[in-house]
């Protein structure tokens, strides 16, 4: 294979989704109920969260939705409370959440790049989350693109913001692997024209995600052994 670009999904993929994202919503269910316990069980119905477990279904819209989605899906249990203002407040409170690195990301990275690869994140988080994300654990020179769901090129699973990635690094989509923990990922790749490689550090298993990868991971840490093979 002629692979010479990476582009990453962020949350469940250089970041492990449960360790970073379940403290996080459990917290901002709670100051969106304002203590009230039926209202905090109707938001964490409506993102299908375990209040009991503090974990996110693994249906959860929110998992590989956009900021948008998850603030429209918690608005649906607080009539009368504007969506841009949840969203506002998501996107405030996720540029603060607890990071759980998958892999430690600057040797891994800088390996990569060693390699002569072009490297790129693409979530469906907001690009400002993205940015305040790769650059809390120091990462942020490794990549050469850097989008969410409101840079402007569309959000996965829509094959468009990948290709953006390509089209930037002047690269062919062939030439590129598009790496991810969501069927949303690899769906976006797979119509890209990508390699795609699926990772077990979200919420999908490997029945869920081997229809659309070309191989499935442990976590990002084994696509050096991938590429090599």
């Amino acid at each position: 294979m002629d692979i010479r670009g990476i582009i990453f999904d962020k949350d469940g993929t250089l970041f492990d989704f449960g360790a970073t994202w379940n403290g996080w919503a459990a917290g901002v269910i709670a100051e969106l109920s304002g203590g009230d316990p039926d209202l905090a069980q109707a938001l964490a119905d409506a993102a299908r969260f375990d209040l009991a477990g503090g974990v996110f279904q693994p249906d959860s819209p929110v998992i590989a939705g956009t900021a948008r989605e998850a603030a429209e899906c918690l608005a649906s249990a607080l009539p009368g409370r504007d969506v841009d203002q949840i969203e506002a407040l998501l996107n405030a409170k996720a540029a603060l959440a607890p990071l759980a690195p998958a892999v430690p990301l600057d040797p891994f990275l800088t390996a990569l790049v060693a390699r002569g690869l072009r490297l790129g994140v693409m979530t469906n988080d907001s690009e400002y989350a993205a940015h305040a994300h790769l650059r809390a654990v120091g990462v942020t020179a490794h990549f050469d693109f850097i989008a969410g769901f409101d840079s402007g090129h569309g959000a996965k699973p829509a094959p468009d913001p990948l290709l953006a990635f390509a089209t930037a690094m002047a690269l062919a989509p062939e030439t590129v692997v598009m790496v991810g923990d969501s069927t949303h990922d690899l769906v976006a790749g797979r119509a890209a024209g990508m390699h795609t490689l699926g990772v077990l550090t979200g919420m999908a298993g490997v029945d869920e995600l081997a229809p659309f990868a070309d191989a499935v991971l442990p976590d990002i840490g084994h696509i050096p052994g991938w590429l090599d093979a």
